[in-house]
């Protein structure tokens, strides 16, 4: 069976890597992952999978900062001009990119999930060749969007998974799940999958990530951290007036964003655990001699816990709502991202140090790790341990060229590899989980 898992990885090593250079030349961000979905779909339909797309594995009320309807259209055409496969879109327009594949083995066994997310950021890709994808040719052809947290790789192992459980099948036992998650990014999109019932019926559920300053050849087995995050967008309407002859008539809209903004980043940090809060953006006027009746700004909050960023998220809202009224402007907050902490299942770790363990490039295992940061598998991990079962986020090790979110991220691609073999025996081994039970 390790060699069975080691020689069909090592065969299928050269398509791994095939597939996150074209998901990294076609970079797709939150909610329009039109061709990515679209590719994942047929993909895993051909290979022998169930296949359930779009608003049957996302549920759309559910969904946080949706592109406008115009955009999302938009994308989809792009989509289709750069090869996606047409008879899977009218599962996923409308920004309904969620797509799950389902394995039968027909034997009893837990329902073993595999979550990863598809979705890239909006930032522009370098161009200068001492960045790998410039000078081999799979830089983003897509403006402000690139795969510059490992998301693409992230699609590629979940793939490489699909295929080599297929061919390992008759070993298998139970229900293998693969999520395939839009909308990471901004933690937009697992609510909405979770919400849809994605979640409820799984006994055991895995999520990962590359990178994350891990050196390549090391796993984490719990990677543990994440803060809980609350990601807003805010309004401020007043009145526009002459600002040389009639200044009494206008209710300013950006000195309201200004005061907001200050106050916020002024709020008392919270004694429990780590508090963050952070205006990223900040748009008003437009003209010097105008007062300014339009404003708004991007802001997000976070904590160590649900309940350190609920009272930082409160604080927040009290000031948002003060500024507003002191300069007499109506205000319209939008929650456009949410996500909580979470902790994986203390019987999973050493059950994930044994599997990596089987496998040869891996040379370091670490059981458990503080990332930081925020991530929204955590509302898979909470919903399936809620319901009794396992769960757990490892961290794949990789070289980076620069750190995430930078315009120049890029991976050493033999961690494709190693996840693989890392979660193929995680989910050939899952019934043992289940027996010591």
């Amino acid at each position: 069976m390790s060699r069975n898992i080691e020689q069909l990885t090592d065969q299928l090593y050269p398509a791994l890597i095939e597939w996150r250079r074209d998901f990294h030349k076609h970079a797709e961000s939150g909610w329009v992952e039109f061709r990515t979905a679209s590719k994942v779909a047929a993909m895993l339909h051909e290979w022998g999978y169930h296949v359930k797309a779009g608003a049957e594995v996302v549920k759309g009320e559910a969904r946080m900062g949706v592109p406008p309807q115009d955009f999302l259209a938009e994308q989809e055409q792009r989509a289709i001009s750069q090869g996606a496969e047409v008879e899977w879109l009218p599962y996923l327009s409308g920004g309904f990119t969620g797509v799950v594949g389902t394995l039968e083995t027909g034997r009893p066994g837990p329902t073993v999930a595999f979550r990863v997310d598809m979705d890239a950021l909006d930032i522009v890709e370098s161009t200068d060749l001492s960045h790998v994808p410039s000078a081999e040719g799979f830089r983003s052809v897509n403006a402000r969007m690139m795969h510059a947290c490992g998301h693409d790789a992230h699609t590629a192992i979940g793939l490489g998974l699909a295929r080599l459980l297929m061919q390992l099948k008759d070993e298998l036992s139970g229900r293998i799940k693969l999520i395939f998650q839009p909308a990471e990014e901004g933690v937009r999109g697992a609510k909405a999958m979770v919400e849809a019932g994605v979640a409820e019926d799984v006994d055991i559920f895995f999520a990962a990530h590359v990178g994350c300053g891990i050196p390549l050849g090391s796993v984490v087995c719990g990677s543990e951290g994440y803060l809980a995050t609350t990601k807003l967008d805010v309004e401020y309407t007043g009145v526009a007036s002459h600002a040389g002859s009639k200044p009494e008539e206008g209710k300013n809209a950006l000195l309201a964003a200004a005061a907001a903004v200050l106050n916020l980043h002024a709020i008392s940090r919270h004694g429990a655990g780590a508090s963050r809060i952070n205006v990223g953006v900040l748009n008003a006027g437009s003209g010097r001699n105008v007062i300014p009746n339009l404003a708004s700004f991007k802001l997000e909050t976070r904590g160590d816990t649900d309940e350190i960023n609920d009272y930082i998220l409160e604080q927040a809202m009290q000031v948002i709502r003060g500024a507003a009224a002191m300069y007499g402007v109506s205000e319209k907050v939008e929650i456009v991202g949410k996500a909580g902490s979470a902790v994986s299942s203390t019987q999973l770790i050493p059950f994930i140090r044994s599997q990596a363990e089987k496998v040869e490039e891996v040379q370091t295992i670490v059981d458990r790790h503080q990332s930081g940061g925020s991530e929204d598998a955590t509302y898979f991990i909470n919903r399936v341990q809620e319901h009794g079962g396992l769960a757990a986020y490892l961290v794949f090790g990789t070289t980076l060229a620069a750190g995430h979110h930078n315009e120049k991220f890029d991976i050493d691609e033999q961690v494709l590899k190693i996840a693989v073999k890392t979660l193929a025996y995680c989910a050939l081994h899952a019934g043992e989980l289940q027996k010591k039970a």
